[in-house]
C-alpha cells in the first residue's frame, strides 16, 4: 500500500498547544499515529545512541492511506487547518501553517517511524525502550519493550505517559485489566509488568491487534493471561474487570460512558486519557451524570487525563 506523509510545518507562540491542537486534527481521522518535531527537544535526554540532529522548525506529521479518500480526507484536513488558524488570529495569535504531501511505500513508512522513539523514562520505575534500541536498565526498572509498527501507542505521547503513570498508582497485584482501543498494546504490557493476572485489549483496527499482540509476546507475557481482539469499544467484551482504561478520544470517552457499566466490577477504577485540556470539562460532566466520581486528574502539556470509579448508592 502506498501511503501519504502529510507535514504541517507551523510557527506559533505556543508550540506545544499548537502542536497538540494540530495532531488532534489528524487522531479524528482515526491515524494510528502522529509525530511530532520540535527544534525545542533536548536531544540529551535521550538514551539511545545516535541520536537524530534537532529539528529546524515546528512540525506535526500524519500519514495518510493513498486510496479514493484521499482527496477528500486532504480537503477537510486543509479547512480545519485554516479554520484554526483563524481562531488563533481573532484571539490576537499569530500562527501560520504550511502543508506539504509527499508519497511513501508501506515498508519506507513502517521504517521511517523508528528515527523518532528512543528509550524513555515513563515514570521512576517504568521504562519505555524500543526493540530496536540498546538499553541496560537500572536496579529496580521495569522495561517495557515496544514495536509501534503500524500501531498507535509508544509511551512518548503524554496521553500514554499519564495513562501509564495512573496505572501504575491504581493498579493492584491480581486485577483484570481492559484496554479499550488497545493501539500497539503499551498499557496493557504495563498492566501485566505491574501484576495484572488477566489482561484483554480492544481495537477497532486489525493491524493494531496484531501488532499488540507480537509485542506482549516480545515482553514473555504469557499467552494464558491475554486476550487481544477486534472490536468496537466495549460492544464485544465480555466479563468485567477491577482496572479499565481508555486511551482515545474526548468524543469517544463521552459515548463509551453510557456502555461501560456493565465491564466493571464493584469498586473498579476507569482511568481515561486523550482528553485536551479544552474538553475536560465535558468528559467530567459525563462521567459525573453516569455516576463516577473523579478520584484524580493529571495533565501534561495540554493533554488531561482522570481516574475514576463508579461513586457508592
Amino acid at each position: 500500500m502506498k501511503w501519504v506523509e502529510t507535514r504541517i510545518v507551523f510557527d506559533a507562540p505556543d508550540p506545544a498547544a499548537a502542536s497538540d491542537l494540530i495532531a488532534e486534527i489528524f487522531y479524528d481521522f482515526g491515524l494510528q499515529g502522529v509525530v511530532v518535531e520540535s527544534p525545542d527537544v533536548d536531544s540529551d535526554l535521550d538514551w539511545a545512541d545516535n541520536p537524530l540532529p534537532r529539528p529546524q522548525e515546528h512540525a506535526v506529521i500524519g500519514y495518510f492511506p493513498k486510496n479514493a479518500e484521499l482527496p477528500e480526507r486532504c480537503r477537510i484536513l486543509e479547512t480545519r487547518l485554516s479554520r484554526l488558524t483563524q481562531s488563533f488570529r481573532t484571539q490576537s495569535i499569530d500562527m501560520t501553517c504550511r502543508i506539504a504531501y509527499h508519497d511513501i511505500d508501506e515498508e519506507d513508512w513502517a521504517e521511517s517511524w523508528k528515527q523518532y522513539f528512543f528509550t524513555e523514562k515513563i515514570t521512576d520505575t517504568l521504562v519505555v525502550k524500543p526493540t530496536w534500541r540498546d538499553y541496560t536498565p537500572n536496579p529496580g526498572e521495569i522495561i517495557l519493550e515496544i514495536d509501534p509498527g503500524m500501531a498507535f501507542g509508544t509511551g512518548t505521547h503524554p496521553t500514554t505517559r499519564l495513562c501509564i503513570a495512573l496505572i501504575e498508582k491504581y493498579l493492584r497485584p491480581g486485577d483484570t485489566f481492559l484496554d479499550i482501543g488497545t493501539g500497539s498494546g503499551i498499557l496493557m504490557i504495563a498492566a501485566a509488568k505491574l501484576g495484572a493476572a488477566k489482561l484483554t485489549g480492544i481495537d477497532n483496527d486489525a493491524v493494531a491487534v496484531d501488532v499488540a499482540r507480537q509485542n506482549l509476546l516480545q515482553n514473555q507475557i504469557s499467552p494464558n493471561i491475554f486476550d487481544v481482539r477486534a472490536g468496537n469499544l466495549v460492544t464485544d467484551v465480555s466479563g468485567r474487570f477491577s482496572l479499565v482504561t481508555a486511551n482515545i478520544l474526548s468524543e469517544v470517552i463521552v459515548r463509551l460512558a453510557d456502555d461501560i457499566l456493565p465491564v466493571l466490577e464493584k469498586n473498579a477504577v476507569f482511568i481515561c486519557s486523550g482528553i485536551i485540556s479544552v474538553k475536560q470539562a465535558m468528559v467530567e460532566e459525563k462521567l459525573r451524570t453516569r455516576g463516577f466520581e473523579i478520584l484524580e486528574t493529571r495533565t501534561q502539556d495540554e493533554w488531561v487525563a482522570m481516574a475514576s470509579r463508579i461513586s457508592s448508592p
